[in-house]
């Protein structure tokens, strides 16, 4: 496995198309960050999009107003929350997985909405296609190869020899099925039995934790949308309650004390979704954007957390991590 993997998007590697409008001159841009998460829980990442801007000439309390709303985990919140933005009549709003672009895409079809990682867009409704969305909708997915979820279960098992049974914790609203079938795929070749476990909510997430503690998984793969990243201290203190070894799709879950992660930046992400948002306040429109595939994934391995469950992290594993927590 290579420690960082390249994903490219054949055929839009070009430069985007130059926009035949200028910046207007003393406007005051207004721009709506929408995140499932708390503030806590995400805040480091509507910061490096503040912080690309401002970069980009975008500076706020001079010519921009940012507008950020959180739901908390919350995802009976989403449409309230999307109307209120909606409401506000901003520029341009970012937000987040599947479930918060549809909520927005649902309050307004005009607007310009710039998603940060939804996935398949194109299979979602979002965009016509990746090289020209032709709607109002464009940004970047968090779709990943097969491979990667092949890796996924790969480290896993390097980490944890015995891992027989893995529990796959997804949400089926957010995360595209081919993921999963990818997933159930390499887990075959591998001698090993996938689980799946919806979570579309709390109750839910409450639901699975319940069955996984009666089970006889001895492994998880988290995939990471809306809902597992903002509850991912949840995920991250049922697993260590029970002593699952797990492998998730966000860093941030190791950060707070999961084991490993094998997972696209999301700070790299938020900070390139400035380009999209200075395109589009500078006078392109959307639809003509495309959207961009992820570019690096990050191998993170909390050696804390391996030696509270037991685990000896090889040394192998050790010197192709990006990152090693201890």
């Amino acid at each position: 496995m290579r420690r960082r993997e390249f994903i490219t998007l054949m055929g839009v590697a070009a430069a985007w198309p130059v926009t035949a409008h200028a910046q207007q001159e003393g406007k005051v841009y207004r721009v709506g960050i929408f995140s499932t998460s708390a503030r806590s829980k995400v805040w480091h990442l509507h910061q490096a999009l503040i912080d690309s801007l401002r970069e980009l000439g975008f500076v706020e309390g001079r010519n921009v107003i940012f507008e950020n709303r959180f739901a908390e985990g919350k995802m009976e919140r989403l449409a309230g929350i999307a109307a209120e933005l909606v409401a506000l009549r901003p520029d341009v709003i970012v937000a987040g997985p599947n479930t918060t672009v549809r909520a927005v895409s649902e309050a307004s079809s005009t607007i310009p909405i710039v998603t940060t990682y939804s996935a398949d867009p194109v299979a979602s409704g979002f965009a016509a296609s990746l090289a020209r969305p032709g709607g109002n909708i464009t940004g970047l997915t968090s779709d990943v190869t097969d491979q990667t979820y092949t890796l996924r279960l790969q480290l896993l098992k390097e980490i944890n020899p015995i891992t027989t049974h893995v529990a796959a914790l997804w949400n089926p609203d957010a995360i595209k099925k081919s993921a999963l079938q990818a997933t159930e795929d390499a887990a075959e070749r591998l001698g090993i039995t996938v689980a799946s476990h919806e979570a579309r909510n709390i109750g839910d997430l409450e639901s699975v934790f319940s069955s996984l503690s009666k089970g006889t998984s001895n492994g998880m793969v988290v995939f990471s949308d809306g809902l597992t990243y903002a509850r991912r201290q949840d995920i991250v203190d049922f697993a260590a309650r029970v002593r699952l070894p797990t492998i998730y799709g966000s860093r941030e879950s190791v950060d707070d004390g999961g084991l490993i992660s094998y997972a696209v930046s999301l700070v790299a992400i938020y900070r390139r979704t400035a380009n999209f948002v200075a395109k589009i306040l500078k006078g392109a429109r959307p639809g003509d954007l495309p959207i961009e595939l992820p570019t690096v994934l990050e191998l993170v391995i909390n050696l804390k957390t391996a030696k509270a469950l037991g685990l000896v992290v090889p040394q192998s594993l050790l010197l192709r991590a990006d990152e090693v927590i201890d």
